[in-house]
């Protein structure tokens, strides 16, 4: 499916799974049906890239987060812009709890100003009017790249750029739990649907299982590429990865003719890969192409029978698994 000009940021599935949204670094916010592929809308008013969409429990509403240094909420049907929320800097990720009342976002550390993860109540219009959120939790060492809501909306699970994660309170703010397992900055955080599990994507060539209440490590799964997304199946016991590095390496060699030395410039690209492991044996069983250059977000339908990617090409792509698949049992 094309519908951005630049590569996709974020693909996100409603809770029936029959709408599928995707964001870009073209300021589009793009709603699909998922069993076709057709367009069904588009959410216009962000002037910078967009970094993270979500949509609440009953898909009455869309939010997203750009970098025009606003987050904004959305009618999911009409496309209208119920909420604008300005901050100082870059909105990297955001997310409605499982109420679909509370809204947390996180900004960027750039241009002097530190990160923050933001709670609003949007039950509360004054809190959306003068632009004050309930809680503000300031993260001043190193800063949110990926967040989701845990179980009951009591936490937030949040993924920072030296590959730790935290747990912060939506009540108080205050960090009950700490993991530090990833060595690099973690790209991408998904929970399992019963949001018991959750899976983080790293820089670091990995991604891991954790319990969403404990922290606790579970699995790791290893490739030879960074990965920037990873999600689990709701009805096997599978993972799906996608990454890659920059769709062009470029290295350069010198070459003499004469007297002068000529930089000669050596282009590689490649087909990325979608990655299946099977989540209890950590054993990788599958691969998958399609996209070309690097794969930045992958999720699983909710009914476990499709999935989709978005890459670094633009395009969302919707791919449905033979019957085959369902029978199939890893050899330990």
């Amino acid at each position: 499916m094309f519908g951005h000009e630049r590569s996709i940021t974020q693909i996100k599935y409603n809770r029936e799974g029959d709408l599928l949204f995707s964001v870009a670094k073209d300021t589009v916010t793009n709603v699909w049906y998922s069993v076709n592929g057709e367009r069904l809308g588009t959410y216009n008013g962000h002037t910078g890239a967009v970094w993270c969409v979500d949509c609440d429990w009953d898909t009455k509403n869309v939010l997203t987060g750009s970098a025009d240094n606003s987050c904004r909420l959305w009618d999911c049907e009409t496309g209208k812009q119920l909420a604008l929320l300005n901050t100082n800097s870059a909105v990297r990720t955001c997310g409605f709890d499982f109420s679909g009342n509370i809204i947390m976002f996180s900004t960027d550390k750039q241009m002097g100003y530190q990160c923050f993860l933001n709670f609003f109540d949007l039950r509360d219009p004054q809190q959306i009017g003068d632009n004050q959120p309930y809680l503000t939790v300031p993260c001043s060492d190193h800063k949110i790249t990926s967040a989701v809501w845990g179980p009951l909306g009591e936490f937030v699970i949040a993924g920072h750029e030296n590959g730790e994660i935290n747990q912060f309170s939506a009540k108080s703010g205050e960090i009950l739990k700490k993991a530090k397992e990833h060595t690099k900055q973690i790209n991408d955080i998904q929970t399992s649907v019963d949001l018991t599990m959750f899976i983080s994507a790293s820089k670091d060539n990995t991604a891991k299982l954790f319990d969403s209440t404990s922290l606790d490590h579970i699995k790791t799964f290893k490739t030879e590429r960074p990965v920037n997304s990873a999600a689990i199946s709701p009805i096997m016991d599978h993972v799906v990865m996608g990454g890659g590095q920059e769709a062009m390496e470029v290295t350069t060699t010198s070459t003499r003719i004469g007297k002068f030395e000529e930089p000669v410039v050596v282009v590689t690209t490649f087909f990325a890969v979608l990655r299946f492991f099977h989540a209890a044996y950590e054993e990788e069983f599958g691969r998958v192409k399609g996209h070309f250059g690097p794969i930045n977000c992958v999720a699983f339908h909710p009914d476990g029978k499709s999935y989709s990617s978005g890459g670094e090409d633009g395009y969302v792509r919707i791919h449905y698994f033979d019957p085959q698949y369902f029978d199939f049992e890893l050899e330990a």
